[in-house]
Order: structure tokens, then C-alpha cells, then sequence
């Protein structure tokens, strides 16, 4: 029924399908089942000892700090991506912001146009465009194309919408699939023929299981905006901190943003944001050559257990999820109908919890689920890999107990149910 004091596109809002699992995993652990949390993507690493000591230091910072950030903070930003993304960005087209959900919820207020996303998508950039009534066009891949659009694709929905103005979201690694978009050059073409400006979010960027940074900026530096922060790579999902980097070209929307976040969040957590030079101008390489290790070894894992009794997979290359097809495995029955019943059926049976791909713009009828695997302790792996060079296949289980039980139960509940 119909609320009158709610605006119409907020009558069927929901919570954040990722944060909805956490909280329905937590509730049930505290019940006392055995969960094995593979719903929620979250970094399972401690956050680099030398930023949480930076963080105990300036504790006693207070004051409201500038609406963009605070400028020593925004010139290291400016310093790495420039490096990183190939551009020379100043300290002026950097905004620190209250996380890059935030943010990326801020550009979708400030630049006019339709949004593109690619199918499948990070579940929260379609919600944030329906709050706004921007209109929405989704952009279908494929497995074939390791969950990435293509620049054919990208040219022929040009071709066909050409009188509206164009924002296009871009994630890779990705979120579902944990690939990584690999025609970025012919894309960039693309965007640069249409005048499409382009959000790229790199979130997981740092986490390239190569150790190369792509990024579409690399080729198109003057129409992309790269969102990012030290939630994924750093492990500091919990602080809030996320960056938007502008180019010189798109300097009065940065201005803009600037000007939104004023009058919305104002800044963000001094503290923090002091904490934060040190993640930008210290040397992690080690930490995140570690991290990569470690997240491609269970990625392995998992993929080969997976495919070996039917489960198609794309192989991860970097970050910390896997798109599942389950189709030509799931024994359908009234119960099991669709990717969100096999969901529900898993939690309730075994206690394995993952998201259907609806979530993130994928057909429920596909029977395709989204995992991350990053339920372990993220210091006692990056510990053994001190003494270590690789992770020893006899070690796995030790060191990725919940991953390793989780995954048997599955592959035990998916023989039990198609007998």
C-alpha cells in the first residue's frame, strides 16, 4: 500500500542487498548456526600497522576540515594517481569524501544525462540513479566476455539513444565477477566519439591479481572521473574514506560536487583523513603483494572445486568475488525455482551465504550467484606468508578454515539434492 508521506521512488526501497546478507549472516551466527559468509564483500586484511598508528596520533584532531579534503591528503592522492592513471590531476580536482558509495551517489546527482552500466553491476549504482529518476540503461555481457561489455556493444547503444547525454560506470577488477575489463582501449574510443564521461571505479584496482593498474584513463583522461579509497586495498572499509580524481576537463563538475558535499556532509572525520597520507605516500607493495597471493590462491581454489562438478565459472583476476552459473547442475524443484529460491534453500540447509545475480542486473532465471570469499583471517595469512613464498595446498584448510568447510558443504548439498 501506498505511503503519501513517502516520495514515489523511495515507496519500494530496501536495504543494500551485500549489507542485508551481512547482517542476516551476524544475526545468525549469534543464534548459533555455522555460516559461512560468502555474501558480504569485505577485506579480510588488517588495516597497515604505521596507518592505524598515524590514526592513534591524531586522535585530537577536531576541527572541520576543508569541504574537499585536507589539502596535504589531496596532494598525495593527486601524486599517486597521477602515477598510477598516467594523467598529471592537481590537488584542486581531488575530493575526499565520506566513502566512495558517497561519492558516487554525489557525480549521479551532479552530472545530467542517462546512466550505462553494464549488466552485471555493482548492486548500488541502479538503486542511487532510481533515487535521483535518472534514467537507466543496461548494457548486457556476457561469460564470453568475462562479465564485461564490449566496445561493439557500448557503440551500437550509442548509435541507437544519440540524443541524451551519457554517464557510464566502469569497475574492474569487477564486482560481481572479479575480472578485469581487457578492450579498454577500443571502449575509450567509444566514450571519446559520444562525449560519454566515464566514472571509473577502482576500488579494487590495487588488487589486480597481475599487479598491473589498468584503467581506462590511461586512454581517455579527459572524460573519466576515477572513484576509489582504502576500503578494499587497505582494509579500512569501516573509516569512510573515498576519493574522486577529476581531470582539468572536467574541472567544474568536481566544483560542483564540491559545492554539494557543503551543504550535505560537510567532511570528513579529521582523524582519518590525517591517518590517510600515509596510505597514499607510504610503500605497501609488500602488504598488497601479499594480499593478491592470498586472494588468488583461495580464487583458485575455489574455481577448481566449483567446475569440477559442473559449476560454471569465470576465472577471477583480481578483488574477491565469482559470478556461480549453477543451470546445468541445479536439479530444479518447487522450492528451487530461481537464483534467489537456490539462495534462500543454501542459508537455510547449510548455511552458505551468497547472493543471487539479480542483485547486480542479471536475470533471476539464469540460476547465476555472486560469492566472496573472504571469510578468514586476513593477519594469520599475510603471517605465514613471512615464512613463506606461496601457500601450501596442505596449509589450505589451516589457514582458510571457513572457505574450506563452506565450499565442501555446498559441493555435499548440491550431490545430496540431485539424488
Amino acid at each position: 500500500m501506498k505511503n503519501e508521506l513517502i516520495n514515489d521512488q523511495f515507496q519500494n526501497i530496501k536495504s543494500s542487498s551485500t549489507l542485508e546478507i551481512n547482517e542476516i549472516s551476524n544475526n545468525l551466527l549469534k543464534e548459533g548456526k555455522d555460516i559461512f559468509k560468502f555474501g558480504l564483500g569485505q577485506s579480510p586484511f588488517p588495516i597497515p600497522k604505521i596507518i592505524v598508528e598515524e590514526l592513534q596520533k591524531n586522535a585530537f584532531q577536531k576541527d572541520y576540515l576543508n569541504v574537499s579534503g585536507l589539502l596535504k591528503l589531496r596532494e598525495v592522492v593527486a601524486k599517486y594517481h597521477s602515477n598510477k592513471n598516467k594523467y598529471n590531476y592537481i590537488s584542486d580536482n581531488i575530493i575526499i569524501g565520506p566513502g566512495s558509495k558517497e561519492l558516487l551517489f554525489q557525480c549521479q546527482m551532479v552530472i545530467k544525462g542517462c546512466l550505462l552500466l553494464p549488466s552485471p553491476s555493482w548492486v548500488s549504482y541502479q538503486p542511487q540513479a532510481h533515487f535521483l529518476k535518472k534514467k537507466i540503461h543496461w548494457i548486457q555481457s556476457d561469460k564470453e566476455n568475462n562479465w564485461h561489455i564490449t566496445a561493439e556493444k557500448l557503440n551500437q547503444h550509442c548509435l541507437d539513444n544519440t540524443n541524451v547525454n551519457k554517464l557510464l560506470i566502469l569497475n574492474s577488477p569487477n564486482n560481481p565477477s572479479g575480472t578485469n575489463i581487457s578492450d579498454l582501449e577500443n571502449i575509450s574510443q567509444i566514450c571519446r566519439k559520444f562525449n560519454i564521461i566515464v566514472i571509473s571505479d577502482e576500488i579494487y584496482a590495487e588488487l589486480n591479481f597481475s599487479g598491473n593498474y589498468n584503467s581506462i584513463s590511461h586512454f581517455y583522461p579527459e572524460g573519466t572521473i576515477i572513484s576509489s579509497g582504502l576500503s578494499k586495498w587497505c582494509g579500512a572499509g569501516g573509516w569512510r574514506l573515498g576519493t574522486l580524481i577529476f581531470p582539468s576537463e572536467l574541472s567544474d563538475v568536481c566544483q560542483k560536487i564540491k559545492a554539494l558535499a557543503s551543504e550535505t556532509y560537510s567532511s570528513v572525520s579529521a582523524p582519518i583523513q590525517f591517518a590517510a597520507i600515509k596510505a597514499y605516500s607510504n610503500d605497501h607493495s609488500d602488504y598488497l603483494r601479499k594480499s593478491r597471493i592470498i586472494l588468488k590462491t583461495i580464487s583458485l581454489y575455489i574455481f577448481k572445486e566449483f567446475s569440477s562438478i559442473g559449476i560454471e565459472c569465470v576465472k577471477p583476476e583480481g578483488g574477491f568475488y565469482m559470478l556461480c552459473d549453477f543451470s546445468k547442475i541445479i536439479k530444479k524443484t518447487n522450492k528451487i525455482y530461481n537464483a534467489s529460491s537456490l539462495c534462500g534453500k543454501l542459508l537455510s540447509d547449510v548455511g552458505f551465504a551468497m547472493l543471487p545475480g539479480k542483485n547486480f542486473g542479471l536475470s533471476d532465471e539464469s540460476f547465476i550467484t555472486r560469492i566472496a570469499y573472504v571469510d578468514f583471517d586476513g593477519q594469520k595469512a599475510l603471517s605465514y606468508l613471512d615464512n613463506h613464498k606461496n601457500i601450501n595446498s596442505n596449509d589450505f584448510n589451516y589457514l582458510f578454515p571457513k572457505i574450506y568447510q563452506g565450499v565442501k558443504e555446498l559441493k555435499n548439498w548440491l550431490k545430496f539434492q540431485n539424488n
